[in-house]
């Protein structure tokens, strides 16, 4: 008797761990990423910390795929299947928050043209001084955010918009996804 309660106390246990996970970071767009191709930020040249890296890839609207709770649009075919194939390695950290202001404690938009891939894991952030801030100490944000990530995973997404703040007027051009 005791065996089953202590093995349906751990089914249980499971079961709420992946019940409890965030939502993914959806803006008006109603995009993951805003609608930009997660697997093609792999593919640009990643510049200096402190510099402006290239534009993000905006994707399709009729080449997309769920995951995470949100619609992802890719660029082409062959970078939906990537994704399909191995989304953690693809989808953004943080279901996709501003990693800074999860170093900060707290779910913030990311602008999806303020990226940086760190040891495989794509980050992005929220403004141009905010990820400057971020890239001079990456690997201590990153590590600081990991911690508060637990506690704030199982929050509701930010339901702020990212175009909405000044600072990141110019860091974007044509909307995405391309209809």
């Amino acid at each position: 008797m005791f065996k089953r309660l202590m093995m349906s106390a751990a089914v249980l246990v499971g079961m709420t761990g992946a019940a409890v996970a965030g939502a993914q970071y959806v803006d008006e767009t109603g995009f993951a990423v805003s609608g930009y191709d997660a697997v093609a930020y792999f593919n640009l040249a990643q510049k200096e910390p402190g510099m402006m890296p290239p534009r993000a890839v905006p994707g399709r609207a009729d080449i997309t795929a769920d995951y995470n709770g949100a619609t992802w649009a890719f660029s082409s075919a062959e970078n939906r299947d990537m994704f399909l194939a191995n989304p953690a390695k693809y989808a953004p950290k943080y279901d996709g928050h501003c990693a800074f202001g999860v170093a900060k404690d707290a779910k913030v938009p990311a602008n999806p043209n303020l990226w940086r891939i760190v040891d495989g894991q794509l980050y992005l952030n929220i403004t141009p001084e905010v990820a400057e801030t971020w890239s001079a100490d990456a690997n201590d944000y990153i590590s600081t955010a990991n911690e508060n990530w637990t506690d704030l995973e199982p929050d509701d997404a930010s339901d702020d918009n990212w175009t909405d703040i000044s600072d990141n007027d110019g860091t974007y051009g044509g909307p995405a996804p391309i209809k």
